[in-house]
């Protein structure tokens, strides 16, 4: 806890934590208020658990998620955008159990194309290859600072930018590691991967890849995009990371301006030529394997090079004027 004024969620807790069946979904504006205060440090421990432990129960509304967002955004560290290209966003959380954490693959090729690449996510995750973990294998090294971060990513060559969420917001990674104290993920996780932190985290400024597990989950990112500003890839992904399927085509969609356009339609069952694939937990040889990949020595999985090719397109199709709306 901080020595910021306590902030009283009695009242919240009274609306959110009456259960699956009796539970109220709070107004935009308090959902933003009392985000804001947990992430200031403002909410007693028993007060912060049940809040986390309600919404885990009852879920988070659109409209919540929206103000937990815009309080979100405010607890970031200032990340100044390119001064010509959008950034395409990419939020790495989950990491790998079972097949490879090819992320740093995804953001590695589309750096090699030119396209300014901010990846953001967990250092670790125990029993999990994170991110970050394989990034700093491939010899990738982590920002120390947004400063840092943004200079990377103006680079003429190869812009890429890997910025540990402790960097980026050390208020909403405290939330994060409450994971490990409950034992069960929190709104902070929904929230963390849909930042948008670049410039003033408009649409304009950056095209963010967001992916979903559970298929019913679809159905309320779907309703946020279409009522929130959004320019956003949203797509199965692998093991909650937002990088294709190796094995298989699955649907992609652009969120975009209160649209909907379907970039690439599913495809039942595997692509015809399913590549072998290192182990998912062994960092060593991810890394080599992907090596080999962006070397020319092994070929990219079509539906990565699918989601490349889709990511490039979205960005020819969407200016920065077109974009450009306040969150």
């Amino acid at each position: 806890m901080t020595s910021a004024s306590p902030f009283s969620a009695a009242r919240y807790i009274k609306e959110i934590g009456r259960g699956v069946n009796g539970a109220r979904a709070l107004p935009r504006e308090d959902a933003q208020a009392l985000f804001d205060a947990m992430l200031a440090g403002r909410v007693s421990d028993i007060e912060l658990g049940a809040v986390l432990m309600a919404y885990r129960i009852k879920g988070e509304a659109p409209h919540e998620l929206a103000g937990m967002l815009e309080a979100a955004h405010a607890h970031c560290q200032p990340l100044a955008a390119p001064a010509d290209k959008p950034v395409v966003v990419i939020p790495s959380y989950n990491g790998a159990r079972k097949q490879p954490n090819l992320v740093p693959l995804l953001a590695l090729l589309l750096a090699r194309d030119g396209v300014p690449t901010l990846v953001h996510g967990v250092r670790a995750f125990a029993g999990r290859v994170t991110s970050l973990e394989l990034f700093e294998a491939l010899g990738v090294p982590l920002a120390s600072s947004t400063q840092a971060a943004q200079d990377q990513l103006a680079a003429s060559s190869h812009p890429l930018a890997v910025l540990p969420i402790d960097v980026l917001s050390p208020a909403i990674s405290t939330l994060l590691d409450k994971r490990s104290i409950i034992g069960l993920r929190n709104s902070s996780h929904t929230i963390v991967k849909m930042l948008q932190p670049v410039g003033q985290h408009t649409p304009g400024e950056a095209l963010r890849l967001y992916s979903y597990t559970h298929p019913e989950y679809r159905e309320t990112l779907t309703d946020y995009f279409s009522h929130e500003p959004a320019n956003v890839l949203l797509g199965r992904g692998t093991e909650g990371e937002v990088v294709a399927d190796a094995r298989r085509s699955t649907r992609i969609d652009w969120m975009h301006d209160g649209h909907q356009q379907t970039m690439i339609d599913p495809v039942t069952g595997s692509i015809g030529d399913v590549p072998e694939l290192p182990p998912g937990t062994d960092v060593a040889a991810t890394a080599a394997w992907i090596r080999q990949v962006l070397d020319g020595a092994a070929p990219v999985p079509a539906p990565i090079a699918t989601q490349v090719e889709t990511i490039k397109e979205c960005l020819k199709q969407a200016t920065r004027v077109a974009w450009a709306s306040p969150v």
